[in-house]
């Protein structure tokens, strides 16, 4: 499986802040065997954002694109925007799940607007913008990711037996 790594930083794209969510994204799609294809350092702008993901499942770059940060309550954060904006199905699902998971490690989880949804035969991932976040995240998300990405690129059946 390829994936794609977008991050959403106004201060990160101005060079202020080091990215480390994107980073630790990537470290964990590689442990679990996904080949990233690029990572992406982007401001909080809508249209930048939408762009990228649309050149990326356009162009069947990847078969997952996994943004962080941009999910708060932030005038700027727009990342759940974009991905609305791009997505042509979405997989509510995923989202749910993840914010399920962080109720249970912190309260401040049902502040999250992620959402994910699918662009062709793309699936896209909002997670949010701390490391530790993203960890906690995407290891709780990629056993079941697998099998979702198999049955969208055609190389599964369903579940119905």
């Amino acid at each position: 499986m390829r994936a794609y790594v977008i991050t959403s930083s106004d201060s990160g794209y101005r060079g202020e802040r080091r990215d480390l969510s994107g980073p630790a994204a990537k470290e964990i799609l590689e442990q679990s065997g996904y080949q990233v294809e690029g990572y992406a350092l982007l401001p909080d702008e809508r249209a930048l954002l939408a762009d990228k993901m649309r050149e990326i499942c356009d162009g069947e770059l990847a078969d997952l694109i996994v943004t962080t940060g941009g999910t708060g309550f932030s005038k700027r954060d727009c990342t759940p925007e974009a991905t609305l904006e791009v997505a042509e199905r979405l997989a509510p699902g995923i989202s749910e799940a993840i914010r399920l998971h962080s109720l249970k490690l912190t309260p401040r989880a049902m502040l999250s607007r992620a959402t994910a949804g699918i662009r062709k035969n793309t699936l896209i991932v909002n997670l949010p913008g701390s490391p530790k976040a993203v960890e906690e995240c995407l290891r709780y998300i990629l056993p079941s990711l697998a099998h979702g990405l198999e049955i969208l690129k055609g190389t599964a059946g369903n579940c119905a037996r």
